[in-house]
């Protein structure tokens, strides 16, 4: 698409010179006032305004004004023949992106152009940036429609907009980041920066560096000043992720800067204030640790303000359905094949399933049946060993678990023998043939196996 630009100027010969300097590589449009210009900009969109200051009735600040109040705010360029520092200065601050002298020089007006459009497409852009992470956490974003997670987000509503400080707990893989990130959009900090900082993954010496920063020559390999992530997250939120792993000199610090809102680099005196919302996130009780001597009992108070308990996906197991579908979703668009259907047999599985890795796993899950699939559908026997092993309820009632399970219940004879050769189907993947074999019993016999127990029978593949 040709980018389009309005020259603005009372001087004919000037914005028609203009116009046929600029017309063999732009849409160019002109106009003699800024009342000619006003109506102009509210017909069509423009990318760049070159517009004259001084002109009979309303002046080019005019024209600023009202160009950057439009939807598309295109940028503005002021020229005048009255170029003077005071001037300058005046244009910027009305919002142009720079200033020009007359008579133009076009080849300088030229380079101005092309700046002033790379300028609006990473505006763009970044306003794109934002809005696709504006969905993604936002309350939209996370997926999950049980009371539990109900209620945490209806907390996360209520804290964000505060300063106060955060702690979220919860298993490993249940969504703390995400709940963070969430906090962090739903915040007046939601254009500064988010800064993840994941504090078991650094040793102590690099994290205390990583989080503080430090000064040229500071220490044994300290070549030049290094900015921390504090001082990188300055007006935005910093996030602590398994802020109990941190060694109690770094607790110092951290302490000290909620404190005081102050930091100092490694082999600085001098004290640095900082704007920084602080999220810390935890999948250990504190409140152990505190016991233990591992965490300082005031730094526990200090971040403890508003806690956030994640719940794990083995007790919100109705959300299970709605992340199945999200993922199967994202993976299937990002792979360019049809989403798999999940088998009423195979839901029941994935819901009992305890998921000990949480939605992390569930996620790993998802991404593994897409990429190794072996059709369009997704059964009970495609399913790893320990997800079928997950305890559920039969159509008739029985409960379907490992044969080794049943070999040991002390349920009745039929009943263990009906488990036994749910599982052998299970393994033989419904081939009626090989299940006999498993079990040691004949076709026939385990036909007459399954008109007794009609809930067990499966197509034979």
């Amino acid at each position: 698409m040709v980018p389009s630009i309005l020259i603005v100027d009372d001087e004919k010969h000037t914005r028609e010179g203009l116009q046929q300097a600029l017309e063999e590589h732009y849409d160019v449009s002109v106009a003699g006032s800024a009342d000619e210009a006003f109506n102009l900009m509210d017909a069509q969109e423009h990318d760049v305004i070159v517009t004259d200051l001084r002109m009979p009735g309303k002046s080019g600040l005019k024209v600023i004004d009202k160009a950057l109040a439009l939807p598309g705010r295109p940028v503005v360029i002021m020229m005048t023949a009255y170029g003077n520092i005071e001037t300058a200065v005046e244009t910027m601050k009305r919002g142009a992106f720079d200033f020009l002298t007359k008579p133009v020089n076009l080849e300088k007006l030229e380079i101005l152009i092309r700046r002033a459009l790379k300028t609006k497409t990473l505006e763009v852009e970044v306003k794109q940036l934002h809005e696709r992470l504006d969905d993604k956490f936002s309350f939209e974003g996370i997926v999950g429609n049980s009371e539990r997670l109900r209620e945490v987000i209806e907390r996360v509503k209520l804290v964000a907009p505060s300063k106060a400080t955060i702690l979220i707990e919860g298993e490993t893989g249940s969504g703390k980041e995400l709940i963070a990130q969430a906090i962090h959009q739903a915040s007046p900090r939601a254009r500064a920066p988010f800064v993840a900082v994941h504090c078991a993954a650094l040793p102590p010496t690099l994290l205390e560096s990583e989080l503080f920063g430090h000064e040229r020559g500071a220490f044994t390999g300290a070549t030049e000043r290094r900015i921390g992530r504090f001082e990188a997250a300055d007006g935005g939120t910093l996030f602590l992720d398994e802020i109990g792993e941190i060694s109690l000199a770094t607790q110092v610090k951290l302490l000290r800067f909620l404190e005081t809102k102050a930091i100092e680099r490694i082999g600085s005196m001098r004290l640095i204030s900082l704007d920084v919302r602080l999220v810390a996130a935890t999948n250990k009780t504190l409140e152990q640790l505190v016991k233990e001597g591992a965490f300082r009992e005031d730094l526990f108070f200090r971040l403890n303000v508003v806690r956030i308990t994640m719940p794990p996906l083995r007790v919100r197991t109705e959300d299970i359905p709605l992340l199945l579908d999200h993922y199967m979703k994202l993976f299937s668009e990002e792979n360019n094949v049809p989403p798999l259907t999940i088998e009423p047999g195979a839901m029941r599985h994935l819901q009992a399933y305890a998921w000990p890795g949480n939605i992390r796993e569930l996620r790993n899950f998802v991404e593994n049946a897409v990429v190794l699939r072996r059709g369009g559908r997704l059964t009970e026997f495609d399913l790893d060993p320990k997800i079928r092993g997950a305890a559920v309820p039969a159509a008739g009632g029985a409960q379907a678990g490992t044969a080794e399970v049943a070999m040991n219940n002390p349920l009745s004879v039929e009943e263990n023998e009906k488990r036994l050769l749910h599982e052998a189907l299970l393994k033989a993947r419904g081939n009626r043939t090989r299940a006999a074999k498993l079990m040691g019993i004949s076709r026939r016999t385990l036909h007459r196996k399954l008109a007794q127990w009609p809930e067990l029978d499966v197509i034979d593949r």
